[in-house]
């Protein structure tokens, strides 16, 4: 299995998640965003944890028109998996491929801590190794984590069995406490949780292990 890593200026996360994509058996290539094609036999891109191009304007709103973009778009459209953690996921939220966005935190402070999630539904490729409704126990690290969209987006992601993920003690204000949502042909996940820190006992928890 290959797995590629996607890598913007300001991105922290990317050893940590090759490393966990290794365990998982997967061979593992970082990218840098400069590139305009994904290598052949990629089943699986990924957007790792960090803070591109600083952040500046919006989380993601540069990185989501460096060359990768239109290449990661049809790769996505095509079928391939993709999946996008944290700053990750509000690039994917950026550049269409998730709905919705991520807004600053309701306290105004940058969250550091574990937080406990609730399996929401596990007929998903990215979650079908949890048991439902289990509870996990996750990190997370982000300023901008407050999900949001419209009502009608809401009530559509509910019926179609789109939120996989959602917080137990609401950390950051998210609407209907959504800590992670994949799209509505399944192949493309984004989660504000970082699963790659959550995979020995020395880190706190080995829930992560299963994602």
């Amino acid at each position: 299995m290959k797995a590629v890593i996607l890598l913007f200026p300001g991105t922290n996360r990317e050893t940590d998640m090759a490393y966990a994509l290794q365990l998982a058996g997967f061979d593992t290539e970082i990218l840098f965003c400069s590139q305009t094609t994904i290598p052949s036999h990629t089943q699986l891109v990924v957007l790792p944890g960090g803070f591109s191009y600083g952040d500046y304007l919006r989380c993601g709103a540069i990185a989501a028109r460096t060359p990768i973009i239109p290449a990661l778009k049809k790769f996505a459209e095509n079928g391939g998996k993709v999946l996008g953690v944290c700053n990750g996921f509000q690039i994917l939220c950026e550049i269409g491929l998730l709905p919705g966005a991520l807004l600053h935190n309701q306290s105004g402070r940058f969250l550091c801590t574990t937080i406990d999630l609730d399996i929401t539904h596990n007929n998903s490729v990215f979650t079908n190794k949890y048991q439902y409704p289990d509870t996990i126990h996750i990190p997370i690290a982000h300023g901008e984590g407050n999900y949001y969209a419209d009502t009608n987006t809401l009530n559509n992601l509910k019926e179609n069995n789109q939120i996989l993920f959602r917080y137990k003690n609401n950390p950051n204000g998210s609407l209907m406490d959504i800590a992670g949502i994949v799209s509505e042909s399944g192949n493309v996940f984004g989660l504000m949780p970082h699963p790659e820190r959550a995979k020995f006992d020395w880190m706190g928890s080995t829930d992560g292990q299963y994602f």
